[in-house]
């Protein structure tokens, strides 16, 4: 009796396991869940690539022309699917790029895998397959087409695709990567800002611009074009002024110099670093720290018809400094009222806008920031500059909806570690791992030995 029921037991245990794994795989086939345990969930979607998904209202048709031989295809779809699964209305559909070579041709298809997406009425090209460049292709489908970015040029101002410390090379490379285009515009060669510019950018001039130049600024302004305006501590408007006035603002003499950065680490008083910001909608949920290294403060002289914000305010230590600095003598800096300078907080950062005269747009939008280096290839790095600038510009082309979007960029890339640390990490992989595998592996033979 007692084998019967025993027996019995194990054929109820197996049916039961069977049942188990069927259900199991019922449930597998039918819902689907995926977890993602890596640091930062590094192998999902970014918050970012999240956000830009949740800006494209409609589907999604992506076009590979994929080789069907090789697992290219496979991995393609592997890489969509995480998309997919976030936007479930993106279609993916694979093209044999063989059998229709002139086609191909026709599409200037030279690279097997290559994607061409489709939204709306627009499409973009990708040669590259990353997150990055799916996620920019995808911005710039939000963004519907290209936006014409004019630099100021002539005046030694900084260059949109110069590499030098104080250019914006590095900076606008990035911005092309999601949909502007950068274009020089030197009034030595033209009368006025041409036609189709979605923006203007005088970035830091160093020389005196021309009448003309400021003539056709003007214009352009009071025709309803958007400008960015990036000045400096001068004292010296560089014929700027009647710009100043048309915009209702006064660039204030002197720099503003702010003693609460030692605290942080800066031993220039010139060096001001921001993590608390005026609310206005480039800075809306923006909590990044931000590095201004030298910094004209701005005032507002009339209200016109402009409705003026500001966003970017120094800290209540701070002043404008008339007298030169020596960083060697920093100690010697007093803010001294008797000479007409200002105490702080002061704004340095205005954002202007008001009801376009142009049919073609309802809103103007105008940023005023004293200090460009923040933007600059030597300074971009610091903190969230970067991405307080790619805010702007989004507010300034009306792009409000890419204006919240996650800062880019992925954590723990660099491993920061001391010197010492270092000593222990190499001494311990490279002296005391090997020697304890010797020391094992000459006990295991010693003892086989006595056996």
């Amino acid at each position: 009796m007692r084998n019967i029921y025993g027996r019995l037991d194990g054929w109820l245990f197996a049916i039961l396991l069977l049942i188990a794994v069927g259900a199991a795989g019922f449930l597998t086939h039918r819902y689907s869940h995926i977890a993602d345990w890596t640091a930062n969930g590094r192998t999902s979607l970014s918050p970012e690539s999240r956000a830009v998904l949740a800006q494209l209202n409609g589907p999604v048709d992506i076009v590979s022309y994929a080789n069907p031989q090789g697992d290219l295809r496979q991995d393609l779809a592997g890489f969509v699917q995480r998309y997919q699964q976030v936007k479930p209305d993106i279609n993916l559909r694979f093209v044999d790029p063989q059998l229709d070579p002139a086609r191909m041709r026709e599409l200037g298809i030279t690279v097997n895998g290559a994607l061409i997406l489709h939204y709306r009425d627009h499409e973009q090209r990708l040669d590259e397959l990353s997150e990055r460049s799916l996620t920019n292709a995808l911005e710039k489908l939000v963004r519907g087409s290209d936006r014409i970015v004019a630099f100021v040029t002539g005046d030694a101002e900084r260059r949109a695709d110069g590499q030098a410390n104080a250019d914006l090379g590095t900076f606008m490379a990035q911005l092309e990567g999601r949909g502007m285009r950068a274009v020089p515009l030197n009034f030595a060669q033209v009368s006025a800002v041409p036609e189709h510019t979605d923006l203007v950018v005088l970035a830091s001039p160093t020389l005196a611009l021309p009448p003309g130049a400021v003539h056709a600024l003007i214009t352009y302004v009071q025709n309803g074009g958007n400008l960015l305006w990036l000045t400096e501590p001068s004292n010296d408007d560089l014929g700027l002024k009647p710009l100043a006035d048309a915009l209702g603002v006064r660039v204030l003499p002197g720099v503003l110099v702010d003693g609460s950065g030692t605290a942080l680490g800066l031993h220039d008083p010139r060096q001001l670093a921001l993590g608390d910001y005026p609310p206005q909608a480039i800075t809306q949920g923006f909590t990044l720290t931000t590095l201004f290294p030298q910094v004209s403060a701005l005032a507002q002289v009339t209200q016109a018809d402009w409705a003026t914000q500001p966003f970017l305010r120094s800290s209540v230590q701070s002043w404008t400094e008339f007298k030169p600095i020596n960083n060697s003598k920093t100690s010697d800096i007093r803010f001294d009222a008797t000479a007409g300078e200002l105490k702080g907080p002061l704004d340095f950062g205005f954002a202007l806008s008001r009801l376009s005269p142009s049919p073609d747009k309802s809103e103007q939008r105008v940023v005023v920031i004293g200090d460009g280096d923040f933007l600059s290839n030597t300074f971009l790095g610091n903190g969230g500059n970067r991405a307080l600038g790619e805010r702007v510009f989004d507010w300034l082309l009306g792009d409000d909806k890419l204006v919240n979007l996650p800062p880019r960029g992925a954590p723990d890339r660099l491993l920061a570690i001391s010197q010492t640390e270092l000593d222990i990490v190499s001494f311990s992989f490279l002296i005391a791992l090997p020697l304890l595998l010797l020391v094992i592996g000459g006990l295991i033979v010693w003892q086989r030995r006595r056996r």
